[in-house]
């Protein structure tokens, strides 16, 4: 199982007045983390898969966080992320983000492969497509 760590220095602007992390920069980081894993893994970018393939990106199906201790500005986070599980027309990616060897967060994602539905005409309208094995082979 492929696994990738990425890093980031948390900005006063990532914090809330209490000086913490305002809770949704942690999807904001996890996403990228998401990204940063396939290209690790030899994806092309999404602008060069959709162009190729017709897939556009890995949209949320679900989420879910559990919060275990607060970071504040200065200070240096890994996120760990892999996928835990592959499915027909999704995967289960988890994430886990540490201050050193602390963990502060973890969050679990279910994410899909999508392209634009019909005739693309309706930008917002996508749909799912089955887990590109050559994809999934890369990621394992």
């Amino acid at each position: 199982m492929k696994s990738h760590t990425y890093t980031l220095r948390v900005e006063f602007g990532d914090c809330d007045p209490a000086q913490i992390v305002w809770f949704p920069n942690f999807f904001r980081w996890v996403d990228a983390a998401s990204r940063h894993f396939f290209v690790q893994c030899g994806l092309p970018d999404w602008k060069t898969t959709e162009r190729e393939r017709g897939i556009l990106g890995t949209p949320l199906a679900d989420t879910q966080a559990k919060f275990l201790r607060p970071a504040s500005y200065g200070d240096v986070l890994q996120i760990e992320s892999h996928v835990s599980e592959w499915r027909r027309r999704s995967f289960v990616m988890k994430h886990q983000i540490r201050r050193a060897d602390v963990v502060l967060v973890e969050i679990t994602e279910v994410r899909v492969f999508a392209r634009r539905k019909g005739d693309g005409s309706d930008p917002h309208a996508i749909e799912s497509v089955a887990v590109p094995e050559d994809w999934r082979a890369m990621c394992e």
